[in-house]
């Protein structure tokens, strides 16, 4: 009968994880285990490579446990395939591309646009780049082994290499050549820092809230311009590049006269605390009530001439869609295109603008307003805000 070992009086739950690693390392249990599995089924599992160009973050280990669903984890899915008689190659991946490694060069450089990366080069900010894009690769190996993960780092591969990227116009090609592939126009996420549209993902990685202005602005009808309706917008720079307004059909809108202003405005019913502190005591007559689907195709006045020939095809007129709701603003939404994903949808099912070559966005990639609107011209659009709402209030 064997002895039994003595069990100290207290464990490191730590250090007997290590203990388990170090004796992994002794008899190459990873290796050998994917050695002795040759000639087996092929099992292939592919899993997202992280950027090394930061320190890996409790976010990141996440990612790298949980994948599809919380249940399934990657070390556990490739283990388990392994251990049911399947081949199963798990080689780390490096993304080496995208806006993280160019962010941290042009921070590095102090550039600014796409000129300073033409004075430079294309092949000098490349190789800058590739300095610096496996900077923390060894903490990151560190960390992953500690989680317990088998994973190969000797046989890695990376996104920037030749033969990567190559295989990944193959699988392009391929696509393309059985008609798999088309050509769509949308809007997108984009850095005017770094001058490029950006993933949802790398939108999100920078969220943060800011103070936003909070506008109500009026927009005088053709058929009678004493009646204006009322549009919220928390981006002014977007004004000038106003097509069209959209209500939703269902909502019930009301016509008010503002007894101390003697103006008339349509805005939902719902919202006209955003008019009024307190509606019961504020000094205004309801001169009628009526849906949205009743407002659309009615034509308005619009705030700015710089886009006034689109009138030929159906624009400054009310839109509706079910998308407006009644959670804050006026419920009437302004409609520039090129700036919003549910404007560009509304406008295009309205054929105010049809896509890529015919669309409103007079903004360069540098978020800067172009020559076609001629008082704001090379203004940034966000220092514009003030400068619009400025000369919106002296138009009256």
């Amino acid at each position: 009968m064997r002895d039994i070992p003595e069990i100290p009086g207290s464990v490191s739950f730590p250090r007997e994880e290590e203990k388990v690693q170090e004796f992994w390392n002794d008899i190459e249990a990873f290796k050998t285990s994917v050695k002795l599995s040759e000639g087996r089924p092929r099992y292939t599992f592919y899993d997202g490579p992280p950027f090394a160009t930061g320190l890996p973050h409790y976010g990141h280990f996440i990612a790298s446990t949980i994948k599809w669903i919380l249940i399934f984890i990657q070390d556990v899915i490739t283990r388990y395939a392994h251990s049911t008689g399947h081949h199963v190659e798990r080689r780390f991946g490096w993304d080496c591309h995208g806006v993280p490694v160019e962010h941290i060069i042009d921070k590095a450089l102090n550039i600014t646009g796409p000129k300073d990366v033409e004075k430079m080069g294309i092949a000098t900010y490349n190789d800058e780049c590739r300095k610096i894009v496996m900077k923390y690769s060894k903490e990151w190996e560190k960390s992953i082994t500690r989680l317990g993960r088998w994973i190969d780092f000797e046989n890695d591969y990376k996104t920037m290499n030749t033969s990567y990227m190559e295989s990944v116009w193959w699988v392009f090609k391929q696509l393309f050549d059985k008609d798999q592939v088309y050509h769509g126009y949308r809007i997108m996420p984009f850095s005017t820092g770094l001058s490029t549209p950006l993933s949802n993902f790398e939108a999100g990685e920078n969220y943060k809230e800011v103070n936003d202005p909070s506008i109500v602005v009026s927009f005088p009808l053709i058929s009678d311009p004493s009646v204006s309706l009322l549009a919220w917008t928390t981006t002014p720079w977007t004004l000038p590049s106003n097509l069209a307004l959209c209500v939703n059909p269902d909502f019930l809108y009301v016509k008010i006269l503002d007894e101390e202003s003697g103006h008339k405005y349509i805005l939902l019913e719902k919202r006209l605390d955003i008019l009024y502190k307190d509606p019961k005591k504020a000094k205004f007559k309801v001169l009628q009530k009526l849906k949205g689907s009743d407002m659309k195709g009615w034509a308005y006045k619009p705030l700015f001439e710089y886009f006034a020939g689109r009138k030929s095809v159906g624009a400054f007129v009310v839109l509706n869609d079910g998308y407006v709701t009644d959670a804050d603003g006026t419920g009437i939404v302004h409609q520039a295109p090129g700036f919003g994903e549910d404007d560009f949808r509304v406008c295009i099912a309205n054929k105010i603008v049809t896509g890529e070559g015919d669309m409103v966005c007079p903004v360069d990639e540098t978020g800067k307003f172009t020559s076609e609107i001629k008082d704001y011209a090379g203004i940034y659009v966000k220092e514009a805000d003030k400068i619009i709402q400025k000369d919106l209030k002296g138009n009256g």
